[in-house]
């Protein structure tokens, strides 16, 4: 199906929708519209940003970091699902090793 063709469709399936949802009438919906209404309740049903990012074929998921505007609370969300458990709360101490290291850097 073209881009025209299944625009054509959507815009016949709004007028059918608009006999029994009047605030669709006179709406013009288009896929790109389509397309965020269903990442968002995606976003939302999931929670997982990365989700959200592979069904749209982001390459880089802070392409889709967009979505995370709508609401504050799912990007506070999101981004506890992609922090590693040990550094979700508390602050960072790093190792002796670790600063000896980089000492030897520098």
């Amino acid at each position: 199906m073209s881009r025209a063709g299944f625009e054509y469709v959507l815009d016949k399936q709004v007028r059918v929708a608009a006999k029994t949802c009047p605030s669709a009438t006179g709406r013009s919906v288009s896929p790109h519209q389509l397309r965020h209404s269903c990442a968002i309740l995606m976003l939302q049903a999931t929670g997982d940003i990365r989700k959200v990012a592979l069904w749209l074929g982001h390459a880089d998921v802070r392409t889709t970091e967009t979505y995370l505007r709508v609401d504050p609370s799912e990007k506070l969300e999101a981004v506890r699902s992609v922090l590693p458990p040990a550094l979700r709360s508390g602050r960072f101490k790093a190792p002796d090793a670790l600063i000896a290291a980089l000492c030897d850097l520098l």
